[in-house]
């Protein structure tokens, strides 16, 4: 199953010769019949002598519907370029192979309509010629010309048997096992309700398969499938397709969503891509410029920010970073079209490179060029290597995010491990690969930091995790698992949350000594031993914290803390009382044991019981039978 589009100029007879190919005029609106004009997009659907079923998306001509145009022709195997021969090659003709040009519509053939018109064989001669002269230098320069008219046949049984040969070449679209299908329509038939339709690609849909709108974040679930107006349990990459959905209203999806299987796509505002200019764009491409961006179906305005230069000349290929007006759904590989807003004008394309930047790029960093280049040019052995160089690292989802197959990823990053330029890390399933430089980078900014903290903190015991991985850059995923990897080669110590160097122990001054020595006489007083935030205010915050890390104090709830000698001494005799005990003990008879207040004696308890000393029955404490 096919799919073919329509280009050309407004009444050059795209309509017509759809009509006159499937026996179905595409035009559907009343507006578009009374015009005699194509304003929206038109469907039929064709099957060729050789039996292969084909859907044809028929596009308005007009300079005013470019964006329905384009809405059309975006994922299409082939392109039926239309020029009429009473009047040649047109602006719009022009503007038409250019977007397919931009594209990568590499697959199609050229009707010459309207023969019929022509004043005689030498003026066809000519037209044919000037259409030759469109096309070279083009995607499409090797098409083959078919004359045709409409009107009379002649010519329709040639242009069917060479569109079958032209789509016997086009290679079988993969089933990358993410289904997508950008809408084109959207509309609502009485007894069946919400209808999408679009092109599928990347993967399969199946009746009764649940399935994500985006970037809305809707669910449904498709009831029915019909394709080349049969109805089908299942639809195929590459098919134009209808679903009917069950699950959302007409008004909740529109031209520009993306139904896809849940799970396998997000939502994204900028994205990385490599672009060409037009050669006969009327200016250069400056930073910071505002176009409108069409991809797929969708179209919305999109800041340019050009990467390694201040603009893009004419014929110029660069990289650029766009912001979008709204999210959309892309993917490596995918084709855009960029147009100046006004005066309307086709300005630019190119293909999507990265869909999901991590934010704005510093515009002549050398690493994000390199990056972006090799996606754009290199091998997949420079796409892995240039991806860890610019990353730093790369996770298992990292790996399969990039444009090449895991399993080739994987094999390179083995070479790489090999080479010692990678090394890989692994704590509890989740695995990491780590630029050999990054690692040096962040131990040697490490080192450096922990050296000037512990000199200048020397009571604290060391540097909460958190402010370490801020320091380096690293989220908790990856900074954990080289934190640990560190820890196991004691090059640091990490404990209870705290990073240190191995040899650093908090070193406490004599007022912070003498403070505490006061503390612990207060501790000996059962009856009021003191809060924790009256140690807060006598220690400070800081070595209060180190004190717990350590074991000195032991908090028993968020108002009271015992040191820990008291603690020891309380929880001996507890035990030994309700050793005596087996029947259990009250709160009531405890607290006459310990000769402290009720509450301290509950939150003492309490404490016990989530250390799995005690356990509380009823209105009795046991012990735990260990």
């Amino acid at each position: 199953m096919r799919t073919l589009a329509t280009a050309g100029h407004v009444d050059h007879g795209k309509s017509t010769l759809v009509e006159a190919l499937t026996g179905v005029h595409p035009d559907r609106l009343k507006e578009e019949r009374e015009r005699e004009m194509s304003i929206d997009l038109g469907y039929a659907y064709l099957t060729l002598p050789n039996g292969v079923e084909v859907g044809i998306v028929d596009v308005p001509g007009h300079h005013d519907f470019i964006a329905n145009m384009l809405a059309g022709v975006g994922g299409v195997d082939a392109v039926l370029l239309v020029v009429a021969a009473d009047e040649g090659v047109m602006p719009q003709t022009r503007e038409h192979v250019a977007i397919l040009d931009l594209l990568g519509v590499s697959h199609g053939l050229v009707a010459l309509t309207k023969i019929d018109l022509a004043p005689d064989s030498e003026w066809l001669d000519l037209v044919e010629e000037e259409t030759r002269d469109l096309l070279r230098g083009t995607i499409l320069r090797e098409a083959p010309i078919v004359r045709v008219s409409a009107r009379t046949g002649q010519g329709l049984a040639r242009l069917q048997k060479v569109l079958a040969q032209i789509l016997e070449r086009v290679p079988s679209r993969p089933d990358w096992g993410r289904p997508r299908l950008p809408v084109d329509r959207s509309f609502t038939l009485r007894g069946f309700g919400t209808i999408v339709t679009g092109t599928l690609t990347d993967g399969v849909f199946h009746v009764g398969q649940e399935v994500e709108i985006l970037p809305r974040g809707l669910r449904a679930r498709i009831r029915s499938i019909q394709s080349h107006k049969k109805a089908r349990e299942r639809a195929l990459p590459g098919a134009r397709t209808a679903l009917n959905l069950v699950g959302v209203k007409k008004t909740q999806v529109t031209r520009g969503d993306v139904v896809v299987g849940p799970g396998t796509y997000r939502p994204t505002r900028r994205l990385d891509v490599e672009l060409r200019v037009l050669s006969d764009a009327p200016v250069p491409l400056k930073h910071n410029q505002w176009l409108k961006l069409h991809l797929w179906t969708w179209d919305g305005m999109a800041r340019l920010r050009l990467l390694g230069t201040e603009a893009l000349k004419p014929g110029e290929v660069g990289l650029a970073q766009l912001e979008l007006s709204a999210p959309v759904v892309a993917e490596y590989g995918d084709r855009f079209i960029l147009r100046r807003a006004s005066p309307e004008a086709t300005v630019a394309g190119g293909r999507v490179l990265n869909p999901y930047p991590e934010g704005r790029y510093k515009r002549f960093d050398e690493k994000v060029l390199g990056w972006l280049c090799a996606l754009a040019q290199g091998s997949p052995r420079e796409v892995v290597e240039q991806a860890l160089r610019y990353r730093g690292w790369l996770t298992e989802p990292a790996v399969e995010s990039l444009p090449i197959a895991g399993q080739d990823a994987r094999e390179i990053l083995a070479s790489l491990v090999e080479e010692g330029k990678a090394i890989p890390l692994s704590d509890e399933g989740a695995r990491v690969w780590i630029w050999h430089v990054a690692w040096e980078t962040w131990w040697q900014r490490l080192w450096e930091r922990l050296v000037a903290y512990h000199a200048r903190f020397p009571e604290r015991l060391g540097v909460l995790v958190g402010e370490v991985l801020g320091w380096l850059g690293l989220d908790e995923e990856v900074g954990g698992i080289w934190l640990h990897a560190m820890a196991q080669r004691g090059s640091i110590r990490l404990h209870r949350g705290f990073v240190a160097l191995p040899e650093h122990q908090p070193r406490f001054s004599k007022r912070t000594q003498e403070n505490f020595r006061q503390l612990l006489a207060r501790f000996r007083n059962a009856q009021s031993p003191p809060h924790i935030q009256t140690c807060i205010e006598a220690l400070g915050k800081e070595t209060y914290q180190t004190l717990v890390v350590l074991g000195h104090l032991i908090p028993l709830n968020d108002k009271y803390v015992l040191d820990r000698e008291t603690y020891q001494q309380w929880q001996a005799r507890v035990i030994q009382a309700l050793h005596q005990a087996p029947q259990g003990l009250t709160v009531a008879q405890i607290r006459d044991i310990l000769g402290t207040s009720r509450r301290l004696t509950l939150a003492f308890l309490e404490h016990l019981d989530a250390q799995g000393v005690t356990c509380r029955e009823g209105d009795f404490r046991r012990l735990v039978d260990k």
